[in-house]
């Protein structure tokens, strides 16, 4: 038979103990193996069983590999009998779609819904080296069980094999697997990785899920940042003392909740920058190391505070999506550096129930990902009764954008040029509309409610940090250090410097400042929609009036560069129009630009993005648009990797 080799490489085990006298409680939580060198974990959970007589040949010519586990492969039969090119047709299509299975399964074949196989071939594989014990079920035995990689005991039970990856890039906080005792919650991964200083990832086959209408996600390999809590397990909120203060949740938060029903399949918790604040790497970041940036020399800054989500989505093709959050460009920034797409929704599009807040006025929860259709998918399910369009506006508007007239200072500058004039050219064209350019600023000096009222750079320029020092120092630290305090005798948990400085700003003030944010972030807000783009009309065929783009060009940040001390976010800028006017605002990812390293000493490349933003409410809009880029070849897959290409990540 084919000659796989299965090494058994530890049983991961729990102890408890009620008294020195009382008896050990010995439970097993699963098995970490390796399957012709590819690492995989097994749960102690078997998924179903089959009748003996269907694989005994199966075990007897397996007792040679030296375990009680045979590696096989279920196969669902589209007809009542299956020759073998049919047979080798399907496991090539395993192959080409699956990153779990493998041909090392293929000691044994069981197909399932069909009365015998009709080939008296017993290589049914190329690139087996010795032939497979190929077995049937009748049909309607077995019909629960769907195609893919199994292990089969001597007992008939079929156990689903979980593929391990590394986490290279640092991105996740905890790997997740569903819990064994508790139905709809989770539990942190009880395997690792052999030889690798980095947790364990345990993916799913792809094979197991087939998605439907009620289950437009099904199989989504899902990342959710540590802000957002999920029943079983803790959240980190990117401090230490507050992941170990607090117990295990008990309900998921509604976002994840809502993936969840719609089939994603939670693989662990990412990375978050501590309470969401804007950290850089490396000297801002204290408790935990800042996760990798994969593009270019593999020492960029990942933009935060998604910045788990933004590296998983940009290194590993086996992580579809990651849920990420956005308050003041917490997935915009990461998606722009990453080369992913990235959307922060219309504000409170979606109630953020078990996530926590930074200023409940700003955030927003949205996705990272590389293929737009999942993107579109995740909407769909998490943003309920989000209106799609499939007309698009025939006014297009940008901000920022390079002229062809523009005098590249430097290769990263000029290839950007190159590229944000490409795509404007291309959507120009695709929208059958020309351009022109939005000086929003300048119509505010000429339009805003209030002849008195300052330029939009000085009145807003305190807004966005007093909103999240004045609201965290409320809603997040003062239970916090008051829970720790009780804990530990009075004593202070340890927190970053960003966040500290920004929560005494927030303490430096009256509390009336609250209000005047709140007050000068709705001026802008309303002015922004009687001036610029009015929201969404329910009778409007392209839902918003007017598509804006502003730019997201190739930023080089390097994670080993000293900082000056941190201090409150000051300033405004074009990345807050959509969190003072609560609207949609979309990276898409473009193209890469060259730049010389001085990390490598060689040519680099690095992403060039583009954001979108709509009338509030129209993010269905985008969806669609992207999507229809893509169709049209004007917008691409990125590949996870060192470019959008894909490519090996430098140093890992």
């Amino acid at each position: 038979m084919f000659l796989a080799v299965l090494a058994l490489l530890v049983v991961v085990t729990s102890f408890f103990f009620s008294s020195p006298t009382s008896a050990s409680l010995l439970t097993s939580t699963g098995s970490t193996i390796e399957l012709d060198g590819i690492p995989y974990y097994v749960s102690t959970k078997s998924f179903a069983s089959i009748p003996s007589t269907f694989y005994t040949q199966a075990l007897a010519d397996g007792k040679s590999m030296g375990t009680s586990w045979i590696p096989v492969t279920v196969v669902k039969a589209a007809s009542v009998k299956l020759g073998t090119t049919e047979l080798q047709s399907t496991l090539e299509t395993f192959g080409d779609i699956d990153d779990v299975w493998t041909t090392s399964f293929l000691s044994a074949v069981l197909i399932l819904g069909g009365t015998s196989y009709t080939s008296n071939t017993s290589t049914i594989f190329s690139g087996a080296d010795a032939p497979s014990v190929v077995s049937s079920l009748p049909h309607g035995v077995g019909s629960e069980i769907p195609p893919g990689p199994y292990l089969i005991s001597p007992t008939g039970d079929l156990y689903q094999p979980y593929r391990l990856y590394s986490d290279t890039q640092g991105a996740f906080t905890q790997p997740l697997i569903s819990s064994l005792t508790v139905e709809g919650t989770y539990a942190a991964l009880p395997a690792t990785v052999t030889g690798i200083a980095s947790p364990g990832i345990a993916v799913p086959s792809r094979l197991y899920y087939v998605k439907t209408p009620d289950k437009p996600l099904a199989g989504v390999r899902t990342g959710i940042k540590d802000i957002y809590d999920i029943a079983g397990v803790g959240t980190s909120d990117g401090n230490r003392a507050f992941y170990r203060l607090y117990p295990p949740r008990n309900v998921t938060a509604l976002v994840v909740q809502r993936l969840i029903d719609a089939g994603a399949i939670l693989v662990g918790k990412m990375k978050t920058s501590q309470f969401a604040n804007g950290e850089i790497a490396t000297a801002d970041w204290v408790d935990y190391h800042e996760p990798f940036n994969p593009r270019g020399d593999g020492y960029q800054d990942t933009s935060s505070s998604s910045s788990g989500s933004g590296s998983g989505a940009g290194s590993y093709p086996w992580l579809d999506l990651t849920l990420g959050s956005d308050t003041g460009g917490s997935i915009r920034g990461p998606g722009q550096v990453q080369g992913v797409y990235g959307n922060r929704p219309t504000h409170g599009l979606v109630p953020l129930t078990g996530a926590m807040p930074l200023a409940p006025q700003l955030d927003t929860a949205g996705f990272l990902c590389r293929d737009p259709a999942i993107w579109t998918a995740a909407a769909r399910a998490v943003y309920e009764g989000l209106p799609f369009y499939d007309q698009y506006p025939k006014r297009l508007q940008t901000i920022g954008f390079p002229t062809s007239e523009t005098i590249a200072a430097n290769t990263v500058v000029a290839d950007t040029n190159t590229i944000l004039l490409a795509f404007l050219a291309k959507i120009e064209a695709f929208l059958g509309t020309s351009a022109t350019v939005l000086n929003y600023t300048a119509l505010w000096d000429h339009t805003k409610p209030d002849s008195n009222l300052p330029p939009l750079s000085i009145l807003l320029n305190r807004t966005y940090p007093t909103l999240i020092s004045k609201e965290q120092t409320k809603n997040v630290r003062d239970p916090f250090y008051a829970d720790y305090a009780a804990a530990y005798d009075g004593r202070l948990p340890f927190v970053d410097p960003v966040p500290l400085v920004r929560w005494r700003f927030g303490d430096s003030l009256p509390a009336s400042e609250l209000d005047v944010a709140v007050n000068n972030k709705t001026l802008f807000k309303n002015w922004w929609e009687t001036h610029v783009l009015p929201p969404a009309v329910n009778n409007s065929a392209t839902c918003s009036e007017s598509l804006i783009l502003y730019t997201s060009g190739a930023n080089i940040v390097y994670r080993n560069m000293y900082l000056d001390p941190p201090v409150p976010p000051f300033g405004y800028d074009d990345s807050q129009i959509s969190i003072f006017a609560e609207v949609p605002d979309f990276v898409v990812p473009l193209g890469v630009a060259a730049y010389e390293s001085t990390i490598t000493n060689h040519t680099e490349f690095l992403p060039v993005s583009v954001d979108i933003i709509a009338a509030r409410g129209c993010d269905g809009l985008i969806f669609n648009l992207v999507e229809a880029l893509l169709a049209a070849g004007i917008v691409s897959i990125p590949q996870a990797g060192r470019t959008a290409s894909g490519g090996e990540i430098l140093g890992r």
